[in-house]
């Protein structure tokens, strides 16, 4: 039990350091940022939007788009061949903006969304394919920025941020949004300094070119963007990550727990299968195949904490350990106070950066429920590996209701 609790301490404690990698100093938190674009427009997008029983949200995340300032760009919106109520909308849509808005059907018998994306792919006119979900808020000066970063750096793939912005909808939903801070303000970027980088699964953009190379997406994995990302990674394609809040893509997090354990399965799972696939071990450096390995066994690693964690603590409390034992089987309490310290700080610094009015009852909210989130994590993950192991791999979609459309723009 004591070495269990030594190497859970060390992976947290790694883990920690990893995710503030964007705060070590003010030159590496002002680099994460997009530099400001240049005014010319050279490259053309092509904007993929899978959409499945998104009636609800698609018309908004449209029109969103059509504001963009840059002027070189078209949207192709996915829609399955048995969903008429998304179609619908989408066909309303498109005839407000006719030559700009193609609407293409999915007639895959397996629905998903790395099927999606590859049905649209044939259509893609543009020098570079960007994807968004059906529920996105996008900014208008995002594609200026997105054109300008490609041409500044050489890079075939832009990664942009993504943010969940309601963070008062559900006891949950704030810790939801300071992963998705902490995870694309920070994290992503030291993995693409690192060479290897599981992909965020929308606002990314990737050289059409290399995306055809690459076969787009696989169509089986149940978290194609870290499989898009780990592949392209091994072939040594160059990834730039920006996150900048003002004009940050917002989203919103699961309207139910129910929702949130089904999305962390799939994404755990998708982790798995990109494991399995091994692609990773492609990468040039072992230093790069280490970061793969352990980035991508995250799900095992959580699902075994979940177990062990509580067990621990239960034989420190009323077993009969010698003193310097028990005091061990503690030690992965130091790394996760650590770690809600820094949340604490992050929310503040979220609160911030939004123009969000954070208050005394937000931290109660993040001390107090930061178990009860971990253990529904460390269920998800528990949940995925089950799911893996006996080979059950159907899509399990997320819904979405809007939460985050009446959230304050920031001036």
């Amino acid at each position: 039990m004591v070495f269990v609790s030594v190497i859970l301490s060390a992976f947290a404690a790694v883990t920690l350091w990893w995710t503030m990698h964007a705060w070590r100093t003010p030159e590496t938190l002002a680099a994460t940022r997009f530099a400001p674009p240049d005014g010319e427009q050279h490259l053309t997008f092509s904007l993929l939007v899978p959409a499945r029983h998104e009636q609800a949200v698609l018309e908004h995340t449209v029109q969103r788009l059509l504001r963009s300032t840059h002027e070189a760009f078209e949207i192709i919106i996915i829609v399955g061949h048995d969903d008429p109520a998304t179609a619908e909308v989408a066909d309303r849509v498109a005839a407000t903006a006719p030559g700009r808005i193609l609407v293409v059907t999915d007639h895959n018998l397996v629905k998903n969304k790395p099927r999606a994306l590859n049905t649209a792919l044939p259509y893609a006119r543009g020098d570079v394919v960007g994807v968004f979900d059906a529920e996105d808020q996008v900014h208008p000066e995002l594609l200026e920025h997105v054109d300008h970063a490609f041409r500044a750096t050489g890079a075939d793939v832009v990664q942009g941020g993504v943010q969940l912005i309601n963070f008062h909808s559900s006891w949950y939903s704030l810790h939801n949004c300071l992963e998705y801070f902490f995870w694309f303000r920070s994290r992503l970027h030291l993995h693409a300094k690192k060479g290897f980088i599981p992909l965020g699964g929308n606002t990314v953009f990737v050289r059409t070119d290399v995306l055809r190379r690459a076969n787009g997406w696989d169509g089986t994995c149940l978290a194609e963007d870290c499989d898009l990302g780990v592949r392209l990674s091994s072939r040594g394609s160059k990834v730039v990550v920006a996150y900048d809040s003002t004009i940050v893509t917002r989203e919103e997090t699961p309207h139910s727990l129910h929702g949130l354990l089904k999305q962390r399965t799939r994404w755990h799972q998708g982790f798995l299968q990109v494991l399995r696939k091994g692609e990773w071990r492609r990468l040039p450096t072992l230093r790069q195949r280490l970061l793969a390995r352990y980035t991508l066994a995250g799900p095992f690693l959580q699902a075994f904490s979940g177990v062990v964690i509580p067990v621990g603590v239960a034989i420190a409390l009323w077993a009969n350990l010698p003193v310097l034992v028990a005091l061990f089987t503690f030690l992965p309490v130091l790394p996760m106070a650590a770690t809600l310290l820094f949340q604490v700080i992050g929310l503040r610094d979220f609160g911030k950066e939004y123009d969000l009015r954070i208050r005394w009852h937000h931290y109660a909210r993040l001390v107090l429920g930061a178990f009860p989130y971990a253990l529904v994590l460390a269920t998800a993950a528990l949940r995925a590996v089950w799911r893996e192991y006996t080979g059950r791999r159907n899509w399990e979609l997320t819904s979405h209701v809007g939460a985050h459309l009446n959230e304050a723009v920031p001036a």
